[in-house]
């Protein structure tokens, strides 16, 4: 009797076990679904789509910076929503460390704590070509009609600009199994990375103004504690 009690109470363990993995399989897989993320079933054309389609995003890069002279590398925290809002802070190198670019969409601002630096440009209705975000190179690819091609589950977006010989050819990579945008390069005139951004993590998702402009005050708010 005690054996056939404790027969019962596996088989009721053994239940209730499948049912919460159940839930847990169909929480997460709705929950891909739901965002879109997944690349690897999806056409050249639908992951085209989906890159040119991004509204924000949030991201950790290592940009390497090739001059004639020299190479200098700097690890980059950015927030970004369409259509032009974007806080950029300098993790490395030390010196620099803090630096954040902030543009609300009409103002610009500079602040560096560090170095004592808070600097506001008001009504700043023109933001350079900026190369290190991945906004730019979509802004680029729709208005000078960039290609799409794959090899070996590797995905590249490129786009000729021919206007600038250290900016001539920017080329985004995403690896389909690894299911993510690895990495950006910009080649010069003579195919010559000169400059080399690495996406460390990259979250697409739905930032608000709010969320980008906020991201100094929870960075500071996070080193006090």
């Amino acid at each position: 009797m005690k054996n056939k009690k404790m027969f019962y109470f596996l088989i009721i363990g053994i239940i209730f076990l499948f049912i919460i993995f159940f839930i847990i399989f169909k929480f997460f897989n709705y929950k891909n679904t739901k965002m879109g993320n997944n690349i690897v079933d999806k056409t050249l054309k639908e992951i085209e789509e989906y890159i040119l389609n991004i509204n924000s995003y949030d991201a950790e890069i290592e940009v390497k910076v090739e001059s004639n002279k020299n190479t200098n590398k700097y690890i980059i925290e950015q927030k970004y929503t369409s259509p032009n809002i974007c806080n950029q802070k300098v993790i490395e190198p030390k010196n620099i460390e803090g630096l954040t670019v902030k543009y609300d969409g009409s103002n610009l601002e500079i602040t560096n704590s560090k170095l004592s630096l808070n600097t506001i440009y008001e009504n700043y209705t023109y933001l350079a070509d900026n190369v290190l975000w991945l906004s730019d190179f979509i802004e680029k690819y729709k208005t000078n009609g960039g290609t799409i091609t794959e090899e070996n589950g590797i995905i590249i977006m490129e786009v000729k600009l021919g206007n600038n010989k250290y900016s001539n050819c920017e080329k985004l990579y995403i690896d389909r199994n690894a299911n993510k945008i690895t990495k950006l390069v910009i080649e010069d005139e003579n195919q010559k990375s000169r400059i080399y951004i690495t996406y460390n993590k990259i979250e697409i998702c739905s930032l608000s103004k709010e969320d980008v402009l906020a991201f100094k005050t929870q960075f500071m708010y996070a080193k006090d504690i």
